[in-house]
């Protein structure tokens, strides 16, 4: 990242982007999210804080045009490499950074709202790389309000992982600032579970989403070999991307040599383990608990080796995988999650509900444990072997609620071993270099995307700090702390 530029650029060009265990939730959720969820008064979800009579941040704005913000006298965050640059001034104008420069160095143009920023921290906002929202039919309230909770937390893209057509509009009504949410990047409906195709319409399938205008290619668990390579092979013809699952017939290797471009949840990972003998007839992603004691774990650096050499990023999803695998309950989580007063009680009810059954389909409790232990390993090993992570949730699923749960996932990957500069920077440059935009995301640099998340303290000291705002900046526009807690508030009433 280059030092603080105070030339105004040219106006950045637009992005260069363009039956399942989960379809029950899936297809659940848009209905439950019509259903209201009682207010009440339950403890300050992560995140959070109480909000005061003079909140911070606020008597440090000085209002005006909206569509042009500088931040004052802050410190930012690089995401290159562990550095902090002190005293910076930032402006903003229409969604980018037109300048950035020492303080004293730029003028404030009149009308432009002002944002005090001494002793505080500025860095690009965070990504989620495996989100799921909201399919056909869905209330436009709940669309809203799924949007909000990833923007609150500070989180300004999202990669779509459970496609729609129907989600297509959405994100062009996020592009053209007509809807406030963070930008989206679509993956298709997965190629899998009760929705795999045959032979012959795998390439007819994968051209209708490329021309109805996904952005990459979700892979699922069931294709064969086959249909896998007529996936891909299409895919590359289209110009999409191939991202998700490992199907079990086609394994990690076989991935790797097709150019899949991440693995989500670690998938595959702790089968590959196992004998081959060992695992036939071993159920897709749950079944593993049966044979998770005879994983042989003298061979996770080979693997280490092979998936760095792939190049494959991988989006682990690692508290979500220790909720299914897990010891404790539905209600134990719903008690010790406050931020679940966000998600419709409906919701809830039934997270607990396919909780218990998710158990009792994968049994032994030992079982759960050793994919949890061998899961940790695992993550510990990609990591020091220099893999690319890349930083999402899987939410909204079972527990796991947009936006609060990056910080569930950020804080996590610290207690495994990263340091806080390496989880912020796999939900900053390293998604914006997946994703060829160096030039215009990832950095609070001139001529990149004014999306920002503006902290009280250092998050390279205590990653926790991460949720420490004092606002957050989508596409330009400016959201104090103050009215986060309020749209927080009015969601939970719902």
């Amino acid at each position: 990242m280059p030092g603080p530029d105070t030339r105004s650029p040219d106006r950045p060009r637009p992005s260069r982007l363009g039956s399942n265990p989960f379809s029950l939730l899936l297809l659940l959720l848009p209905a439950l999210l019509l259903s209201g969820c009682e207010p009440g008064e339950p403890p300050d979800a992560p995140g959070e804080a109480e909000v005061p009579s003079d909140p911070a941040g606020m008597e440090d704005v000085t209002e005006g045009d909206p569509a042009v913000v500088i931040f004052e006298d802050v410190t930012l965050i690089r995401t290159d490499r562990e550095e902090t640059i002190p005293g910076q001034t930032v402006l903003v104008r229409g969604g980018w950074i037109e300048e950035v420069g020492q303080v004293g160095s730029i003028r404030a143009p009149e009308g432009a709202t002002v944002v005090e920023g001494s002793g505080r921290y500025l860095l690009p906002g965070i990504s989620e790389m495996h989100g799921h929202l909201p399919g056909g039919g869905a209330d436009r309230q709940a669309v809203e309000d799924l949007l909000f909770l990833y923007v609150a937390n500070g989180v300004t893209l999202v990669r779509g992982m459970q496609g729609h057509p129907d989600q297509l509009d959405v994100r062009d009504e996020v592009a053209r600032g007509e809807l406030l949410g963070p930008r989206l990047i679509l993956g298709s409906p997965a190629m899998g579970w009760g929705n795999t195709p045959d032979l012959d319409e795998a390439p007819e399938r994968v051209r209708e989403f490329a021309a109805q205008g996904f952005d990459l290619l979700k892979i699922g668990e069931g294709p064969d070999p086959e249909v896998y390579e007529a996936l891909v092979t299409t895919a590359r013809e289209e110009g999409l991307p191939v991202a998700g699952h490992v199907p079990d017939e086609v394994g990690l290797h076989g991935v790797f040599a097709a150019g899949q471009v991440t693995i989500d949840h670690l998938d595959n990972y702790v089968e590959e383990l196992i004998p081959e003998a060992e695992r036939e007839g071993v159920a897709p992603l749950w079944g593993v608990a049966e044979v998770a004691h005879l994983a042989e774990t003298d061979r996770i650096d080979d693997l280490v080796s092979a998936t760095v050499e792939a190049g494959v990023a991988q989006v682990p999803t690692m508290p979500l995988w220790e909720v299914f695998f897990g010891s404790r309950s539905g209600e134990e989580l719903r008690e010790a999650l406050p931020e679940t007063r966000y998600m419709p009680r409906e919701t809830v009810d039934g997270w607990v509900e396919q909780l218990q059954s998710r158990r009792e389909a994968i049994g032994d409790p030992e079982g759960r444990a050793r994919v949890v232990e061998l899961r940790r390993e695992i993550f510990r090993a990609l990591h020091e072997g220099g893999a690319i992570f890349l930083l999402g949730t899987d939410s909204p699923q079972l527990f796991s609620v947009p936006g609060f749960q990056n910080h569930r996932e950020m804080a996590l990957w610290v207690e495994l071993g990263m340091s806080p500069f390496e989880v912020i920077h796999a939900g900053t440059w390293a998604v914006a270099d997946h994703f060829g935009e160096l030039d215009e995301a990832g950095s609070v640099e001139v001529g990149r995307r004014a999306d920002l998340l503006l902290l009280e303290s250092n998050p390279l000291e205590d990653i926790d700090r991460m949720a420490d705002r004092v606002g957050v900046m989508v596409q330009g526009r400016w959201l104090p702390e103050e009215e986060i807690q309020q749209r927080l508030a009015e969601i939970a009433g719902r």
